[in-house]
């Protein structure tokens, strides 16, 4: 490599025991994104014979090697959109958003626009910390597109950090309600089931054994209809499509999912006296019916806890109302007990 091409980088006593990506990106004003993709591609060198990785821990005096970075920014490639936002709470180090169903949250093929992603952009006026990666500035978890609820967003790049590092150990809570089909045979529980990519769809997850990333997740059974039940699901991981799969792995997918079982599936394998229930119910919902209830963690900055929690949406609604109606009971969601 051309050394003229180089950037080099010393780890300080400051750096020791964080994660490689993190160190990079701070110091060298690089996303985290791009120090990822350097990673994955080889060319970032650091202590010889240490194979690195992003979550590579740094020592004191690690000495990291990497291609310069294109001077040109970045964070021209973000278009800033006038989207309107629902926004929970916002100071000056986050800010709390609902996210609608159908949403996007970051640029990817197929939505360059539309998404979270460019309402921040647009929001916070680029005046977001450059350190953050210019494609999801302040992103710290996602929402899959058809799934609302609860998000957190960071301003700066210490405040990213903070809370990334809090849902990587879990002591930040996400608390999701879902409406599920059939009736579970325990009315709470864990379940424990390793992911990874789907063999026969590259876009879909599946359970996994050999090379499955670990998953955690809690259930609990809130209230029951007679074709489905509606479930608090608590996350102990944050695989992709984790509660997803796991309802399904266990024989009950939530209801109008389309990639697991939650839509035609679902009324293929309903008892004939239900399967009219189900098909109103899924003229109703065009989405399954998974939201992002609650959402608590410490403040990056006060160490306050904060604690937020949004109603499910309309369409969800309408199908609770309506399980309800023919079920004969006029139970509200217990949306605030945990």
């Amino acid at each position: 490599m051309d050394n003229s091409a180089e950037i080099s980088y010393t780890a300080t006593a400051a750096d020791q025991g964080r994660r490689l990506d993190v160190v990079l990106a701070g110091a060298l004003n690089i996303s985290r994104s791009r120090i990822t993709a350097l990673v994955r591609d080889g060319l970032v060198s650091g202590p010889p014979g240490k194979k690195l990785k992003t979550s590579y821990p740094v020592a004191a005096g690690d000495t990291f090697s990497l291609p310069r970075p294109d001077p040109t920014p970045r964070s021209s490639t973000l278009l800033p959109q006038q989207i309107p936002l629902e926004i929970v709470y916002e100071d000056e180090h986050l800010l709390v958003v609902n996210k609608p169903p159908g949403m996007v949250v970051h640029p990817a093929p197929g939505h360059r626009s539309g998404t979270l992603a460019n309402a921040v952009a647009a929001h916070c006026n680029r005046n977001s910390d450059n350190r953050l990666d210019p494609m999801r500035p302040g992103i710290v978890h996602r929402l899959d597109k058809d799934t609302s609820g609860l998000l957190v967003v960071a301003k700066t790049f210490e405040a990213h950090e903070h809370l990334a590092a809090q849902i990587k150990r879990h002591s930040a809570s996400r608390i999701y309600l879902a409406l599920t089909l059939g009736h579970w045979a325990e009315p709470e529980g864990t379940i424990e089931a390793p992911l990874g990519r789907s063999r026969r769809d590259r876009k879909k997850m599946a359970v996994a054994g050999e090379g499955g990333r670990r998953a955690t997740t809690l259930y609990r059974v809130i209230e029951s209809f007679p074709a489905a039940e509606l479930v608090e699901a608590t996350l102990r991981t944050g695989r992709t499509h984790q509660i997803r799969v796991h309802f399904t792995h266990r024989g009950h997918p939530v209801l109008g999912d389309p990639d697991y079982g939650g839509r035609a599936k679902a009324l293929g394998g309903m008892a004939p006296g239900f399967r009219g229930l189900l098909k109103q119910a899924l003229e109703m919902l065009p989405r399954q019916a998974l939201h992002a209830h609650r959402l608590s963690f410490e403040h990056p900055s006060s160490r306050e806890k904060l604690d937020f929690s949004v109603p499910v949406p309309q369409d969800f609604q309408r199908v609770l109302e309506l399980l309800r109606r023919l079920a004969g009971t006029t139970e509200s969601i217990e949306q605030d007990k945990q």
